[in-house]
């Protein structure tokens, strides 16, 4: 049987081999001028310890070592679902030495709930790096065992049980309104800035559920993990955590994931993007990675920026049919 790692792992390598094949032209003023000159900063729209901030700080790390002369600083720029870190990117010079992490589904969602400060024309996706599933997790004491419990205490008591979010219109926020749709039940959204301040609240029990990926939970390796998830929304459990079940398998027509990789503003020379996109792919593909990305519970999914970006389209269509059936947002 063929898994979703060994796919990814062959999609890693064939776009490595087109790459060795067809060499660019580079310029050497561009070549001399880039990476090195001054720091390049990478804009996360989120607060630090979430998925996307580990993931962007660990991926640094070993570009550095891919791209001689790159000196990498991660920009924290948390709010409004990630479009403030969208707009700071979008308003960069396109020189390379500003690229930013992007997630979906709120680059996409965000904009059909409201205007906003950016505009994915002016933005050029570099590569994706994690699909990964959204879930519900409690606290380990918490008398939720499975979503039915949560459901049927739902609906003994509409509109009293907290789900927390990365904030409008993030992965999370989506799961929540298309399993409140699924079940009729009510729920109190509680928005922050951040999956690490997120998990924080579910660790105090300041809200009774988290909205969570499954890759930010913190869970693996450890024999009593202070959360539990009780579902992931993924089309199929997760290789490395098999024991969790979908919603579909649970009964509840709810999927969802974030996926997360890196863009930069549109008018990045060709070559600095493919550079960059090359050192991607080279960092994916090594055994290295593949450890820390374990390490960090990463579902990894690498894809080129250009084929990310050809299914974007589909993805928005699907979150507009969302938005016109079960708005998120009054």
């Amino acid at each position: 049987m063929t898994t979703r790692t060994s796919l990814g792992r062959r999609r890693i390598l064939a776009a490595g081999a087109g790459l060795m094949a067809a060499p660019l032209a580079r310029p050497a003023l561009a070549q001399a001028a880039w990476p090195v000159g001054r720091p390049i900063e990478i804009v996360v729209g989120f607060a630090p310890g979430g998925g996307t901030d580990v993931m962007l700080r660990a991926l640094a790390l070993f570009l550095a070592a891919e791209l001689p002369g790159a000196n990498f600083v991660i920009s924290n720029r948390p709010g409004a679902g990630g479009e403030t870190a969208y707009a700071a990117l979008q308003a960069a010079r396109p020189d390379g030495f500003t690229i930013g992490g992007i997630n979906t589904p709120g680059y996409l969602s965000v904009p059909i709930e409201r205007r906003v400060r950016y505009d994915r024309a002016k933005l050029r996706a570099i590569a994706r790096l994690v699909d990964d599933p959204t879930a519900f997790v409690v606290h380990q004491d918490s008398h939720y065992r499975t979503l039915a419990d949560l459901v049927a205490d739902a609906k003994r008591r509409p509109g009293e049980i907290s789900v927390g979010s990365s904030g409008v219109g993030t992965d999370d926020h989506l799961g929540l309104t298309l399993f409140q749709a699924a079940t009729g039940t009510e729920f109190i959204h509680a928005p922050y800035a951040g999956a690490g301040l997120v998990k924080n609240a579910a660790l105090a029990r300041h809200i009774d559920v988290a909205g969570l990926n499954l890759g930010e939970i913190g869970m693996l390796g450890q024999d009593k993990p202070a959360l539990r998830p009780l579902a992931g929304m993924g089309e199929h459990r997760w290789d490395l955590m098999p024991e969790v079940p979908t919603f579909r398998e649970a009964g509840y027509d709810v999927v969802m994931t974030s996926e997360r990789g890196i863009a930069a503003p549109r008018g990045v020379p060709d070559e600095i993007a493919l550079r960059l996109q090359e050192a991607i792919a080279r960092v994916v593909a090594k055994p290295e990675w593949t450890e820390k990305a374990r390490q960090l519970e990463l579902p990894m999914a690498y894809l080129p920026g250009a084929e990310w970006e050809a299914q974007m389209p589909a993805q928005e269509a699907r979150y507009r049919r969302i938005w016109e059936k079960t708005p998120w947002q009054p």
